[in-house]
């Protein structure tokens, strides 16, 4: 398997998880190592001898035609992108690099590989995409689903939902056999710093304001990165080539709620905060532009054809989630240091 984009948050989840899982497949992780990318994040396997990690660019046609050949790659995991919607809106032109021209090199230069070896029926590629392609929800509206329209509001979303039509039209028009799956917000273990749940740990930790965009009604759906792995791990081994798949973690909340959650949970398990009761640092800032109100994932589909259902609560993984981050301070501070 080819693991792109392994070395950031959700993708080095999976590598871990699945070497843990499945230690006789072998694993070839391909990262540029830009801002997210985190070799420290691959610490625990980087000895395992089936893992290899490449540092390389999606968007390099010979790198990519090199590691399919050379690791005779069956299956693609493609996590790589940029994914920060306020980085997108400040510089959107990386966005479309990666996620769209990035998307097409791995899509044909797969093809490509998958048609000279007789187009093996248990090839796949797996994209793994975002519920942000669907745009914004009103606060009634039911929940996404498959059929749900495109309809993005941000160029990362944007760059996303282009590349999630050319996974579309590869198994459509070649046949290729492309699995897609759309996921509500993440979060758990080596989730970057600039990211809601992990910022929000930090400042407490340090004293700083808690930002809250607008007036904090905006709600999201929230995933357990765990839960995520093992929802990818279905749609690779037991899912139809050219579906998609919604996962989600049935959570969804408020910004605002979800930063006094924190505050609560960091209130009761940090010691020597330097302000106590760590809610006072709640600061509202300006809102965004074309901050989508509400996203919300129906599950029903991944649930009932392949027997996922999320393991976590969100009481659970924001628990889990906030000891990790108190007990690897070494991790984010070295980010935090450049």
């Amino acid at each position: 398997m080819l693991v792109t984009g392994g070395a950031g948050f959700i993708a080095s989840n999976f590598v871990r998880y699945w070497v843990e899982q499945f230690p006789g497949d072998r694993l070839i992780v391909l990262d540029a190592l830009t801002y997210a990318g985190n070799l420290a994040n691959l610490a625990e396997v980087e000895q395992h001898p089936n893992f290899r990690f490449v540092q390389g660019d999606i968007c390099d046609r010979p790198l990519v035609d090199a590691l399919l050949q050379g690791e005779k790659v069956d299956q693609i995991a493609h996590f790589a992108a940029e994914s920060h919607v306020d980085r997108s809106i400040l510089g959107p032109e990386a966005f479309v690099r990666t996620n769209v021209v990035g998307t097409f090199t791995l899509l044909e230069a797969f093809r490509q590989f998958w048609q000279s070896q007789r187009q093996p029926t248990h090839y796949r590629f797996l994209h793994v995409s975002t519920d942000e392609v669907y745009g914004s929800l009103g606060p009634d509206d039911p929940a996404f689903t498959e059929t749900s329209p495109y309809a993005p509001n941000s160029p990362y979303s944007a760059s996303k939902a282009g590349s999630d039509h050319l996974v579309r039209a590869y198994h459509h028009t070649y046949g290729l056999p492309t699995l897609i799956t759309n996921c509500s917000n993440n979060y758990g273990p080596y989730h970057f710093p600039e990211k809601l749940i992990p910022l929000i740990c930090i400042n407490i930790l340090q004293g700083k304001p808690l930002p809250v965009y607008g007036d904090g009604q905006n709600v999201r759906d929230w995933l357990y990165v765990g839960d995520h792995c093992l929802a990818l791990e279905a749609v690779l081994n037991r899912g139809k080539p050219g579906e998609t798949y919604n996962i989600g973690g049935n959570n969804e909340i408020k910004n605002i709620d979800l930063v006094l959650h924190l505050c609560n949970l960091m209130d009761e398990l940090a010691p020597s905060l330097p302000v106590r009761p760590s809610k006072q640092l709640i600061t509202f800032v300006k809102d965004r532009p074309g901050h989508d109100r509400r996203y919300a994932i129906d599950a029903s589909k991944i649930r009932c054809e392949l027997g996922w259902k999320p393991v976590e609560t969100l009481e659970t993984g924001l628990r889990r989630t906030v000891t990790w981050y108190l007990t690897h301070r070494d991790w984010w501070r070295s980010l935090m240091d450049g």
